[in-house]
């Protein structure tokens, strides 16, 4: 299962996949939180999908396309849009995990608790070491729980997103295991780098998020049939994002540390964990 790219409604992804039904090219559909994945079941094709899609996405409301749906359409299938919020609800639960739920969960507990009168207790209860006077190195959870503190609504929202997005990804495609790794090595190692670069005061998942991207990254280039994988513009993105945070151009404090620690872990994770696929077959 590759991804090919997403489209930004069901009615564009049915009437590019009924086109590459035309042409012996089998698809289907995931949803995704920006809209539509096209996923290709048999990777020999994959690169006149590619060429496909980039042509579709450049001229979507030529005939043919619509000629394709009218030849190609099953008449007895119901795309399903949702129904509201119901619908949206099971979205979520369905494109993730347990573990990624969880994570989720705690994160958005945890913040709300933050929120709610308790910063400090919550503070001094999960932050690194050294952060609070009353700490010491007996409490082996501060190394791993300041990555589930976040200090602002837009800090816990672009790191939630990204992690029920690829998390959910890589746990529902290929288990609960791999995700447990990534969250457990990137949510301590870059903390640790992140407390040697700055001090002590910092929170947020953003190291792990780093991970999870450099691993889908990374494994949809190795493995393109493991059935994750991030386009190029999104990896760009993190990557721009990554350098701006070196800058006073976000003025935002910015753990580079962590980030720069999680997407090592990543990667380094997706070339353990492709080679090991390689061997395998």
């Amino acid at each position: 299962m590759i991804e090919i790219g997403q489209l930004p409604n069901a009615r564009a992804a049915q009437a590019f996949i009924d086109y590459l039904k035309g042409l012996g090219i089998e698809c289907y559909t995931e949803a995704s939180p920006h809209g539509v994945t096209i996923m290709l079941a048999d990777p020999q094709y994959e690169t006149t999908a590619r060429d496909e899609f980039n042509q579709f996405i450049q001229t979507p409301y030529d005939s043919k396309y619509l000629q394709a749906s009218w030849d190609n359409g099953d008449t007895q299938s119901k795309f399903d849009y949702g129904s509201g919020t119901l619908g949206l609800v099971q979205q979520f639960l369905t494109n993730a995990g347990p573990l990624t739920l969880i994570t989720f969960g705690i994160c958005v507990i945890v913040y709300a608790a933050m929120n709610l009168g308790f910063a400090n207790s919550v503070f001094e209860t999960l932050s690194f070491f050294n952060a609070v006077p009353e700490s010491h190195s007996g409490e082996f959870w501060r190394i791993f729980t300041p990555s589930l503190m976040h200090f602002s609504a837009l800090h816990i929202i672009f790191n939630l997103l990204w992690w029920w997005y690829l998390g959910g990804k890589i746990e529902t495609k290929l288990g609960t295991r791999p995700l447990f790794f990534l969250l457990l090595i990137a949510g301590t190692l870059p903390n640790i780098a992140q407390y040697l670069m700055t001090g002590p005061n910092f929170g947020g998942l953003s190291g792990v998020v780093y991970a999870v991207v450099g691993y889908t990254w990374l494994m949809g280039v190795r493995q393109p049939s493991c059935g994750i994988s991030l386009p190029q513009s999104y990896m760009g993105f993190m990557m721009i994002w990554l350098v701006l945070g070196f800058t006073d151009l976000l003025g935002m404090p910015i753990a580079n540390g962590a980030h720069i620690g999680g997407l090592t872990v990543g990667l380094a994770q997706a070339l353990f964990d492709s080679r090991k696929s390689s061997l395998k077959h």
